[in-house]
């Protein structure tokens, strides 16, 4: 009995002849996990870079510029956004974003004046590449050209700042300048090496500071915001004192005006009533010079007219009129001695007109 007779017989499974149908995969199978896992570990990081080196037709997505590298010197042709063709495996591809793009940086630690550590967790950087200047800036800066520029940049600035101001400044007093000034910086280190690259705006947040340091600028704010009420009371105070100032003021400008025009309308009054008094006068004074002037008239005239009247005849008329009007009669022996010889009172009378008109 062979030895393959004897296996079976005590149950140990005989190897396979080498001219047998059946074979051992196990070396297959060992060499193919390994291809995979290596394909895993580094082939499939880079497909991305390998489809670009491999493909043909290539798109560049809007808001993007295409650069090219062939043999690991950056060619000087920059496409725009849309379809193109390119040597496989010679040429390398990369899209380069020409719009704006915000760059956020994270953790700057940084000591103040006072050697006091803050730490800004969050700083936003909003910038742009300008298309013309693509060629110059990947040409001396590279792809990552927002590392130099930017996020090793904002942490040298903002170390530089913290370093030149105290912690009172950095946190409170000059927090509000913070993000002009690190623009500023940016831009002036940009528009000098990289001038293709603009800085839009700079977005910091409120760095984090110790504890304890906290707590008394807290309770510091809140004594300043009692200090700001108190003072808000009195300035209150002040404008309602001045406020009521202004109203007293202005009730007695507007009483001494009402009083000033009551005082004009009875000037007024008392004017126009003198003018009418002067008028009326006037007219009566004329009235009654108008009587006078007449009464004086009349009587100049009835002194004419009874100049005219005195003669001998009327007058001779006038006393037998009235001699005949007397209603009396006398009886008795002297009676002619009483009444005058007519003739001798016309006698009279022609001697006595006479020296009358002279």
């Amino acid at each position: 009995m062979d030895a393959q007779q004897q296996q079976r017989q005590q149950g140990v499974p005989a190897r396979p002849r080498s001219g047998d149908g059946g074979g051992d995969f196990t070396p297959i199978l060992t060499v193919l996990v390994a291809f995979i896992a290596i394909f895993a570990l580094v082939v499939a990081p880079s497909i991305s870079t390998l489809n670009n080196s491999v493909s043909i037709l290539h798109q560049v997505p809007e808001g993007h510029v295409g650069v090219y590298w062939r043999g690991g010197a950056l060619l000087n042709t920059v496409t725009d956004p849309g379809f193109h063709m390119k040597l496989p495996f010679i040429t390398q591809f990369e899209p380069i974003q020409v719009t704006l793009q915000t760059d956020l940086v994270r953790d700057i630690p940084c000591g103040t004046k006072g050697g006091v550590m803050i730490n800004f967790e969050k700083v936003e950087v909003v910038n742009r590449l300008r298309k013309d200047h693509v060629y110059d800036t990947l040409l001396n800066y590279g792809v990552n050209y927002d590392n130099t520029w930017i996020y090793d940049k904002i942490h040298h600035e903002i170390n530089q700042f913290c370093s030149a101001h105290s912690l009172q400044q950095v946190y409170i007093d000059m927090f509000d300048q913070i993000d002009e000034k690190m623009k500023d910086a940016l831009q002036a280190d940009c528009t000098r090496y990289a001038p293709g690259i603009e800085i839009i705006s700079v977005r910091i947040t409120k760095p984090s500071i110790p504890e304890s340091i906290r707590r008394n600028f807290e309770n510091m704010e809140q004594e300043r915001t009692k200090v700001l009420i108190a003072v808000e009371r009195q300035r209150v105070a002040e404008k309602e004192a001045e406020t009521q100032k202004k109203i007293a003021i202005s009730e007695a400008e507007r009483n001494a005006h009402v009083s000033k025009i009551q005082m004009e309308q009875k000037l007024m009054e008392k004017d126009s009533a003198r003018k009418q008094e002067e008028i009326s006068n006037s007219m009566y004074l004329a009235r009654e010079k108008s009587l006078a002037d007449a009464s004086y008239y009349r009587t100049m005239k009835e002194a004419e007219a009874n100049k005219l009247k005195l003669t001998p005849e009327f007058l001779e008329l006038r006393f037998i009129e009235a001699i005949a009007n007397n209603s009396k009669i006398f009886f008795g022996n002297k009676v002619p001695n009483m009444v005058l010889d007519q003739r001798l009172l016309g006698n009279f009378l022609q001697e006595t007109v006479p020296r009358i008109e002279s």
